[in-house]
């Protein structure tokens, strides 16, 4: 494969989806350079549920045993009421046999740092803000605050909920006449969380730690009074992204939330009475972010040379936890066609952007929905206390059919090594995946290629 056929593509973003895309583009020996607004990757944010979804892709990568050295594997999720009277557990063990996968909680600022090792430092920029995104003869430029200006073939807006490359393009769109009505309106504010990392425990005072397995405890209050003005909310989050570095996980101060919510009761499986307050005392403050959620799935992902991916195109409720994962499978879905891309015209590029949507647009929807429903079981009233009665006294069958239907994506991609498919679920076809694996293959027939990659 030569360069010369390929687009350079500008990044913009450096959160996981920027950097999977990256990492993915350095394998495949696509030109491209990353921008990152804040000057250092920050460690804020919490645990993070990764899986079948995208492990057989980091075994691609050479990164899998890597991932399970910062990991913990999760057999189940505890709930419990306020008065810490204990749910049937929901047992997640039936997802080896559907996969050949577990599930494992990783810090997120371990899987950044894994991920982040894809990207040599030289194509990463940090305290790069962009400002504005133009296109003109066929070639884009990202200008940023300190005066510089990129030029490149592609440009992908990954920089978050808030994205300034959405906002340019969509400004653009608008004033044509051709941006649909509900991508006008603003995005719905839903809740806001709490996010954190407490130092690291002791043995002696939190026996849990030591558990082999990660434990993963809910406890469900009972009208609790933590509410939010949802305009102020909105206010809040919309002068997070005016201030701060990182729109995603502000540094919004939380103290006020730590205060009201400190007496919350806990359980942690050591026979104390614990409260948040104990974590909250152990958790350094700039490891403290209070976060605004909003829900959207945009329908307008690309227009000409300009695409985005994750949050840019599809903020999901987090009690999902698909966030993450479904920003990945963009990179991944994207990877591999910008891989297949016989040349960089405008033609092809278009052709591209319509064929990620169409593959992308239908998972970001699932993902949207199911988080949605996973967001019910914490809402408060008869919706909350109805959905958690029905996962916790649902069936050991019908359990194991929604969990199925929870691995049904698992892309790969097509221009590494296929990592055989395992387990008792065949993942929905991965159209992006099968395009690249068709060019990966003809390329290994030929005496002299260039640029593929084995892993």
């Amino acid at each position: 494969m030569s360069r010369t056929n390929k687009p350079k593509v500008l990044i913009v973003g450096g959160g996981l989806g920027g950097l999977m895309l990256g990492g993915l583009l350095e394998k495949s020996g696509v030109p491209y350079t990353i921008f990152e607004r804040v000057a250092k990757a920050s460690p804020v944010g919490a645990g993070m549920l990764i899986g079948p979804a995208l492990l057989p892709t980091f075994q691609q990568l050479g990164i899998y045993e890597e991932f399970l050295a910062i990991g913990k594997k999760l057999y189940c999720t505890n709930n419990y009421k306020e008065s810490l009277e204990k749910y049937r557990p929901t047992d997640t063990t039936s997802i080896e046999d559907l996969t050949g996968y577990l599930h494992y909680v990783v810090a997120r600022p371990a899987l950044y740092d894994l991920l982040l090792k894809l990207v040599p430092a030289d194509k990463i920029h940090f305290g790069k803000r962009v400002l504005n995104v133009t296109e003109k003869d066929d070639v884009v430029s990202v200008h940023t605050s300190d005066n510089g200006i990129y030029e490149g073939d592609v440009i992908v807006g990954a920089d978050g909920a808030y994205s300034a490359v959405r906002q340019r393009l969509y400004e653009k769109l608008k004033s044509e006449g051709t941006l649909p009505p509900e991508d006008y309106e603003e995005l719905p504010f839903s809740c806001t969380c709490l996010v954190g990392q407490t130092m690291a425990l002791d043995p002696e005072e939190f026996p849990i730690v030591n558990a082999p397995d990660s434990q993963f405890l809910t406890v469900h209050g009972n009208n609790k009074p933590f509410t939010l003005d949802k305009q102020a909310g909105k206010e809040a989050a919309q002068q997070r992204f005016r201030n701060n570095e990182n729109s995603c996980w502000g540094s919004i101060p939380a103290q006020s939330m730590c205060d009201e919510t400190r007496n919350f009761r806990l359980e942690l499986n050591d026979g104390k009475n614990r409260t948040m307050g104990d974590l909250y005392d152990l958790t350094p403050k700039e490891l403290t972010s209070k976060v605004m959620f909003e829900e959207k799935v945009f329908k307008t992902w690309y227009h000409r040379r300009c695409v985005l991916i994750g949050d840019a195109c599809h903020k999901l409720h987090p009690s999902g936890g698909h966030g993450a994962v479904t920003a990945m499978h963009d990179a991944m879905a994207l990877a591999n066609l910008i891989y297949a891309m016989p040349t960089r015209t405008s033609e092809d590029i278009t052709r591209v952007f319509e064929e990620y949507k169409s593959e992308r647009y239908p998972a970001a929807m699932d993902s949207y929905k199911n988080s949605k429903m996973m967001g019910k079981l914490i809402d408060s009233g008869f919706a909350g206390s109805f959905s958690l009665f029905l996962m916790t006294k649902m069936p050991q069958w019908m359990w194991r059919l929604v969990l199925a239907q929870t691995v049904k994506f698992r892309p790969q991609i097509g221009f590494l090594n296929r990592v055989p498919i395992k387990g008792s679920v065949v993942p929905v076809p991965s159209p992006s995946e099968k395009k690249a694996r068709a060019v990966f293959e003809e390329q290994q027939q030929q005496p002299h290629h260039h640029g593929t990659v084995t892993v």
